[in-house]
């Protein structure tokens, strides 16, 4: 993914953010976020950004703000959305559905190996419905028949379908800053390697906020699915 610079002014700020948190005493977040501050690296160049929210079409237009994985509800709306506007007369050419993945969400963004590869199951502490074990793969992607509860909620048919999936960079980079901290790796290149790792089709974003409000000013309604 090529690079997408943030500009001095908002590393400034996250940096500002970090020594506020330390001044408030909550010291688990002032390394990562000291780090997001400091980091550079692929966030999606403002040309395509702009090809990606240009995507967006028709009367209907929805964005589900995803903080959460919560069972996978962004998904399952997403597909409802769908089901039910084709029921009363709406064309799929006249909707659109943006799915914004950010904060505990951001494991949804990447494919099977690179939740094998760090344990992203047990680090964000969801669980393969299966094996009831912490997941080491995607289980909302590439699914088998029957796997979810609603048919079409998979992230593969809901690409093909036509919804944006947008995948905060700033979780990313957060994230793998404090899985770093917690394996004694090195969060750029756990970083790098999350951005690599992100399903095809899917547009990495600076942040989740960022997209959350570019949808809205796109027309798209807001709905929390957290």
């Amino acid at each position: 993914m090529p690079g997408w610079t943030i500009p001095t002014p908002r590393r400034g700020f996250l940096g500002r953010v970090a020594g506020g948190a330390a001044a408030l005493g909550i010291s688990s977040l002032v390394r990562p976020l000291a780090l997001a501050a400091e980091s550079e690296g692929g966030r999606g160049e403002p040309e395509a950004l702009d090809l990606w929210l240009g995507k967006l079409k028709g009367k209907h237009r929805q964005v589900y703000d995803t903080p959460e994985v919560n069972n996978g509800f962004a998904l399952a709306w997403s597909r409802i959305f769908f089901l039910t506007n084709n029921e009363t007369g709406v064309a799929d050419s006249d909707m659109s559905v943006m799915v914004v993945l950010r904060h505990g969400a951001i494991p949804l963004t990447m494919v099977d190996a690179a939740w094998a590869k760090y344990k992203l199951g047990e680090f964000f502490k969801i669980n393969d419905p299966k094996t009831k074990a912490p997941a080491v793969r995607n289980p909302f992607y590439k699914t088998q028949s029957g796997e979810l509860p609603l048919p079409g909620m998979d992230i593969g048919d809901l690409l093909q379908s036509g919804v944006l999936f947008g995948a905060c960079n700033m979780a990313i980079k957060f994230y793998s800053a404090a899985l770093a901290k917690a394996t004694g790796g090195n969060g750029d290149d756990i970083a790098k390697d999350w951005r690599a790792s992100v399903i095809p089709g899917m547009q990495i974003v600076p942040s989740g906020v960022w997209a959350v409000n570019r949808g809205q000013e796109h027309g798209c309604t807001y709905c929390f699915a957290g």
